[in-house]
């Protein structure tokens, strides 16, 4: 799979421009942290982030190493070929959504008694670091406010809210954030141009634009169009569930009923994906409610509904948008948003 493929294997290769240049300051500087701690939504690339920083603190061929000023893992040498495998003796990975315990975490801080063996530090990578239990994280504390020089603590969390204050304290914060769209487009550029596919770019820029800010997801809607051939930006709207969201738009303003459900009965039938055309006509509604707030122009885009209107229907979608993670009916969350509507135009 192209996510797991092309897998960014260097800093340069990171595709978080800002996580890259942070990265890049930490390992350039005098004194090295001994606790990180990575926030961000999934798939913006906190663990292959978190596994190029080990590659780099352990390559056998730059900075390092005593060999020249360059900081990247050179990705040939034993150290960097073993940490790519997972089976380097020095980078210790534990997943605390299964690892959570206090037993489990003082088996890992055991582990931080023991100088490197094959490397110049011992790098301990967390994963999802706000499981770990309340004993887990008051046996862990310890351990980070006087860490063993030999040791690199990376904690990677989803929802830091739910760290200790003293843990977050201990540890420098690299924010991931959400992945942006150009970051997103220069990812499945690279992608692109290693497989030696030729696509538009209009067809990156949707992508990007309905990844759900990720670049994982990004990278599998890809694979997913490449696979389908679909090769024209028409036909990655409709692959996602967006074509013709400016049509359903255009019908409820009209006040047709009927079509607004026939509409939403035909996109049901050809497999369209309800939450991107909710989250897609939300975008769009946004627009015109600046547009309509005099925010700035936009000639292209024009609506006959009031900003009262607007402001109702977005409150509807974003109802809508809310019940349908739980719906046993997919269409059904928009469907009663538009009756709604309809109600209150009545």
């Amino acid at each position: 799979m192209y996510y797991l493929k092309y897998r960014p294997k260097t800093i340069s290769e990171i595709d978080n421009s800002r996580v890259k240049d942070f990265v890049k300051k930490i390992l350039s500087a005098a004194d090295m942290p001994h606790a990180l701690l990575f926030v961000g939504q999934k798939g913006t690339g906190k663990t292959s982030t978190a596994r190029i920083f080990a590659k780099a603190v352990n390559c056998l061929k730059n900075k390092y190493a005593g060999e020249g000023n360059g900081l990247e893992p050179c990705n040939v040498c034993d150290n960097c070929l073993a940490i790519d495998n997972s089976s380097f003796t020095d980078v210790i990975e534990m997943d605390a959504a299964s690892n959570r315990g206090i037993e489990e975490v003082k088996n890992l801080i055991k582990e931080t008694a023991f100088l490197p063996m094959a490397g110049r530090y011992r790098v301990f990578i967390i994963d999802e670091a706000h499981m770990i239990t309340p004993d887990g994280f008051n046996a862990l504390l310890k351990t980070l406010e006087e860490p063993p020089k030999s040791a690199i603590f990376i904690l990677a969390t989803t929802n830091p809210e739910k760290l200790p204050k003293t843990i977050i304290s201990r540890c420098i914060k690299v924010n991931f954030g959400k992945a942006n769209h150009s970051d997103i487009e220069t990812m499945l550029k690279r992608i692109a141009d290693s497989e030696k596919i030729k696509i538009d770019q209009s067809i990156l820029s949707l992508i990007a634009a309905h990844s759900d800010d990720s670049f994982r997801d990004a990278a599998k809607i890809f694979e997913e169009i490449i696979i389908q051939k679909i090769a024209t930006p028409e036909g990655v709207e409709k692959f996602i569930g967006t074509l013709g969201r400016n049509d359903l738009l255009k019908t409820i303003e009209e006040g047709d009923e009927k079509r607004s459900f026939s509409w939403i009965a035909e996109f049901s039938g050809t497999g369209g994906d309800f939450k991107i055309l909710i989250e897609s006509m939300l975008a769009v509604l946004h627009d015109l409610l600046l547009i309509k707030k005099g925010v700035y122009e936009d000639k292209k885009l024009t609506t006959k509904l009031t900003s009262k209107e607007i402001s109702r229907l977005i409150k509807l979608l974003l109802e809508a948008y809310k019940m349908q993670k739980n719906t046993p009916v997919e269409s059904l969350p928009l469907e009663i948003a538009i009756t709604e509507f309809y109600n209150d135009k009545s």
